[in-house]
């Protein structure tokens, strides 16, 4: 993936992803069918999960670091 500057949409939709209860049960669980669906489907499709991921480097599904 070529490096993008990263804008202030593609930050207003990281935020959505941030506050989405299906991305957020996702990073926190690790497991289940929220985790499955983001992973495998909501990540590809959403663009709110692909810009969580130019923002902060890593996938929607991927564990937030601790004191974040």
């Amino acid at each position: 993936m070529e490096n993008q500057e990263v804008t202030d949409r593609d930050r207003a939709l990281a935020q959505k992803c941030v506050d989405c209860p299906v991305c957020s049960h996702a990073r926190k669980k690790q497991r289940g069918i929220a985790y499955w669906f983001v992973r495998h489907v909501e990540g590809g499709i959403c663009p709110s999960c692909r810009a969580y991921e130019r923002v902060y480097g890593r996938k929607a599904y991927e564990p937030s670091p601790p004191g974040e």
